[in-house]
């Protein structure tokens, strides 16, 4: 399937950059402190619901809450061309996730279909100031260049998608519905240029940490996925990271406790603790010298899933940061690599 040597990786690279794709493009870690008609409607699409494995109702802010949920997604709704080039046209895109509009693009490959599909989700960009599509430039492209669909949800509250007032004091737990949502979407849209059977999940910095919710929560919607430089899956570790001092904390822990006073609640926050339902490889990237998303919570993970005897691998990167500039080429020569052996 792929089309690009690792030498023409490189001028890609080299050519998105002079273009401006990298700001914005390559997205930064949470800070520390008129529409044409759709052409396409699919039916409702779920994804297996699966019941807590406790008695109780979960608590509505955790893993196993997403988990009992009945996924939905649906209403793919391609709009107005955003760009064409030689290889794919980009289009503004909206679908339903558990009853939410999201927004996001879609970059279609030229030439006869079906596709396989990939989801990307986007690392952490200040909703103020966030633009649909906004974020994993350079991935858009060249994916799309080497033959895949290539659907970005701008997640909820970000660009056109619906508000969602509480996600923030719900550990941003509304992100891994948006991206369930996506690839469930594109499943059910009855779209003949998309392959519902060979659909990906690839997410950067706190997409990197969805990546693992998701996987947590709806094994089976995806087929593999690809984490570079992720957040931790352990949320408490975030919040110290990333938010201390900020109002949202205060609002958090008097909800549910700190780490101290209610570990449960932590404990199923984190996807960790459910890593045994995993099913699908996961491919994990992350530079030693990233400082805004540390490669410690990475091998962390990773750790995890292989004493559960997960399909999972961790490439790590000598001196490189968290914008993966200089061995970017390299990590998505292996990264199509990997979605080449799982989406056949």
């Amino acid at each position: 399937m792929r089309l690009l040597s690792k030498a023409c990786l490189a001028v890609t690279f080299l050519l998105t950059t002079a273009a401006g794709c990298t700001d914005g493009g390559t997205d930064a870690a949470p800070s520390p402190s008129p529409s044409t008609p759709p052409t396409s409607s699919g039916p409702p699409t779920s994804a297996p619901p699966s019941a807590s494995p406790s008695t109780e109702p979960p608590n509505p802010v955790s893993i196993p809450a997403l988990i009992a949920r009945e996924h939905t997604g649906t209403d793919l709704r391609l709009g107005d061309v955003r760009s064409r080039t030689d290889a794919y046209t980009q289009y503004a895109v909206t679908y339903r996730a558990n009853g939410l509009t999201i927004s996001g693009i879609m970059n279609i490959p030229t030439g006869d279909g079906p596709f396989p599909a990939l989801v990307l989700a986007h690392g952490y960009i200040d909703p103020d100031v966030y633009t649909t599509g906004r974020g994993l430039a350079r991935e858009q492209d060249l994916l799309a260049r080497n033959g895949y669909i290539v659907l970005h949800t701008d997640y909820r509250n970000h660009a056109g998608s619906d508000d969602d007032p509480g996600n923030e004091r719900r550990l941003r737990l509304g992100y891994t519905e948006d991206v369930i949502g996506a690839a469930l979407a594109m499943r059910g849209s009855g779209r003949p240029e998309i392959d519902g059977d060979r659909i990906g999940l690839l997410g950067r910095s706190l997409g990197g940490g969805v990546v693992y919710n998701t996987l947590a929560v709806a094994p089976g919607v995806f087929d593999a996925a690809v984490a570079f430089a992720p957040v931790s899956a352990r949320p408490e570790e975030n919040i110290d990271f990333y938010q201390e001092g900020q109002p949202v904390v205060e609002e958090i822990e008097e909800a549910n406790g700190t780490p101290e006073e209610n570990p449960e609640f932590w404990r199923e926050a984190s996807p960790l603790t459910y890593v045994d339902r995993v099913t699908e490889p996961l491919l994990v990237h992350h530079g030693t010298e990233d400082v805004n998303a540390l490669i410690e919570w990475s091998r962390d993970a990773v750790s995890v899933f292989e004493e559960a005897g997960k399909d999972v691998e961790l490439l790590t990167y000598e001196g490189e940061a968290h914008t993966f500039y200089s061995q970017w080429p390299d990590s998505m020569e292996a990264t199509m690599d990997f979605f080449e052996e799982h989406l056949t």
